[in-house]
């Protein structure tokens, strides 16, 4: 990478990190603390845990088609603008209804898709898969540093303070988007931008439609955990609140370093719907151990452990799994239309946990995340071998001019290539093809560069 394309992936990466170290601080405190607001119960407790994901859902596509027209940058300062908003107006609550809206606020400034656009106008095509890992990573450990922090600061400065907190942590963000450099070029990058003509097919692709059921299961099951888990940890295992932190630190560990041969295996042996099979049963049974260890220390760790294992192995694999399945130029719709999914299912999954929680009690709530994961299991037994394809884009600009069709064709009939997409207007091709078969001579003889 060039100095500008690590300066601008880095500025990106910690925007997205520290925005998403607010949002994931919470989950971890709010339904010990929450308790000490006006008006809250298990119910409503869990309507704001996910209440961001709401308007997390409903905004992030449209934020990013606003900033194909607004301009990347403005787009990113009016969304760190509203999660300060919602930050301080949570911060200043009294009940729990004023930090249900703040968590909506916070939501609204979705910005996660414009970043993405930004990552692709601001690096190379070779260089872009490197630029959305670092993203990627940065998401990881925010999470992890937000289940240590979270405990760690609520119980020093409060649940307001914690607020306040994420509010300044967006400030720092907002001072990153100054010194982000700006693009030269603002491209429409279907690689990485949402195309609303494409989410019809998006949605009726079976393969794309199981991993959007996936990560809504999945999110699901992970905003239910926390509605409970702070409470087992107090209330059973009889851990003080300022405790916490050291429980969700040594279970993340130890599982980020269990969960490495399972990427191994799934990627070098092509194992990706074995093990993918294997992690949702193993979340299930990491919930029905939660149910039986309340009272154990020991027991709860191991459970977490188990649980956090499983999350981690398919947070990192349902997106790389995504890639891999959408046809040539739709993988920028179908991270949309995945990432509407995961969204929805946090906010319907802490807001309905909540309920269940309060209804029926912690045997109800098991019974319910079981059930979706059992669904989700079903869903994916019948899945295919993914493709181990990658996608790229090539710039038509510099290529002697020649119809969308025989260009097609040409490209089409290139060892390695699988798919082929030309669009003219946008003056690039985009091809789904196969690195270790792919000839990349040829895509060179013909005037592009790989």
């Amino acid at each position: 990478m060039t100095h500008h394309e690590r300066k601008a992936s880095l500025c990106l990466a910690s925007i997205f990190a520290m925005r998403m170290l607010g949002l994931f601080m919470v989950l971890p405190v709010l339904a010990i603390y929450g308790t000490e607001l006006i008006g809250a119960t298990p119910a409503l407790i869990g309507l704001a845990i996910g209440a961001y994901g709401f308007t997390q859902a409903c905004l992030q596509i449209p934020f990013g088609m606003w900033s194909d027209r607004l301009g990347r940058k403005p787009v990113i300062i009016i969304g760190l603008l509203l999660f300060i908003a919602g930050s301080v107006l949570a911060a200043m609550a009294n009940d729990i209804y004023q930090v249900i809206l703040g968590r909506c606020l916070q939501g609204a400034g979705a910005i996660a898709s414009t970043i993405m656009a930004m990552a692709a106008d601001l690096t190379r095509e070779e260089q872009r898969t490197k630029a959305m890992a670092m993203i990627g990573i940065s998401i990881g450990l925010a999470f992890c540093l937000a289940m240590v922090l979270g405990p760690l600061v609520t119980d020093i400065y409060s649940l307001s303070g914690l607020f306040y907190l994420t509010a300044a942590l967006s400030v720092v963000a907002l001072a990153l988007v100054w010194i982000l450099p700006t693009p030269i070029e603002q491209k429409r990058h279907r690689e990485a931008n949402t195309v609303l003509g494409q989410i019809g097919q998006v949605i009726r692709n079976g393969s794309l439609l199981r991993l959007d059921i996936g990560v809504f299961a999945l999110h699901f099951v992970l905003m239910g955990a926390f509605v409970v888990v702070p409470v087992i940890l107090e209330e059973q295992a009889g851990l003080s609140r300022h405790q916490h932190w050291w429980v969700y630190l040594i279970t993340l560990v130890l599982s980020f370093i269990a969960m490495v041969p399972f990427i191994i295996v799934a990627e070098a042996k092509r194992k990706m719907k074995e093990i993918k099979l294997g992690a949702i049963v193993l979340l299930a049974v990491a919930v029905i151990l939660l149910y039986f260890n309340q009272q154990s220390v020991v027991g709860l760790m191991v459970s977490l452990f188990v649980f956090f294992m499983a999350f981690n192995w398919l947070e990192a694999s349902l997106p790389s799994l995504v890639s891999k399945i959408a046809p040539a130029g739709s993988r920028g719709t179908a991270m949309g239309v995945f990432s509407t999914s995961q969204f929805l299912g946090a906010a319907i999954g802490a807001s309905t946990s909540g309920w269940v929680y309060q209804t029926w009690g912690m045997l109800g709530l098991t019974l319910l995340a079981v059930s979706i994961l059992v669904l989700w299991w079903v869903a994916s037994v019948t899945m295919q071998q993914p493709p181990y394809l990658n996608s790229i884009m090539l710039d038509l600009t510099k290529v002697d001019k020649v119809s969308p069709i025989d260009l097609s064709n040409t490209l089409a009939a290139v060892k390695g290539v699988e798919d082929v997409v030309v669009i003219p207007e946008e003056h690039a091709a985009y091809l789904k093809v196969d690195k270790k078969a792919l000839d990349t001579q040829a895509l060179q003889a013909y005037g592009f560069g790989v």
